[in-house]
């Protein structure tokens, strides 16, 4: 079958085709079919936004197509992430080392470093039927980048979860899928597909 992932965000791409390896899939991105309009998350959960992205994505291919959306709240930020976390701080247009710049500059006076990443997929079928699934993971904001990360994801070089002593980015890819938000929903997801 072939699953078009509804984003433009390269390493979101990559974490949801590892976390789906082994089903007969053919991944499609919307690069691939030239799709590069681009949406706006006007959604007031991850749930919404996840929705609104599948749908998208799926009315311009017609393949069925998994999207997601996601977040980090941090603890000591109140409610400035969440939801608008790329869109925060620098700004949506910011690079990834502007934006990762800007949010380790504002994590430097918080005493506070805990945080809990968030992934809501919505999965639009062939018949044009939604499904969600969620992941969460907790854990705590380093003080500086301490891997490298894929692009996209710049947080995932400076959020070490709880029970390791790396960051997302410098765990495998089998640590990382069973662990992280991400990966805790595209489990469900692919569970759902056998």
């Amino acid at each position: 079958m072939q699953l078009l992932i509804g984003t433009n965000n390269a390493g979101k791409v990559i974490e949801i085709g590892e976390a789906l390896a082994g089903l007969p899939l053919e991944i499609i991105t919307p690069k691939d079919l030239k799709i590069d309009e681009a949406l706006p998350e006007t959604g007031s959960s991850f749930e919404e936004n996840a929705i609104l992205k599948a749908r998208f994505f799926h009315e311009r291919s017609g393949l069925p197509t998994v999207a997601d959306d996601s977040g980090i709240i941090v603890e000591a930020l109140s409610d400035e992430l969440g939801l608008h976390t790329r869109r925060w701080g620098a700004g949506p247009d910011a690079s990834d080392q502007e934006w990762i710049d800007f949010f380790l500059h504002r994590m430097r006076k918080e005493k506070n470093r805990r945080a809990r990443f968030v992934c809501v997929l919505a999965y639009v079928d062939p018949s044009g039927n939604v499904q969600t699934f969620e992941g969460d993971c907790d854990g705590i904001i380093t003080d500086t980048l301490e891997a490298d990360y894929l692009s996209g994801l710049p947080i995932s070089g400076c959020f070490r979860p709880d029970g390791y002593d790396r960051v997302f980015s410098a765990l495998s890819i089998d640590q990382k899928n069973s662990t992280s938000h991400r990966g805790r929903a595209t489990k469900k997801f692919a569970e759902y597909l056998k």
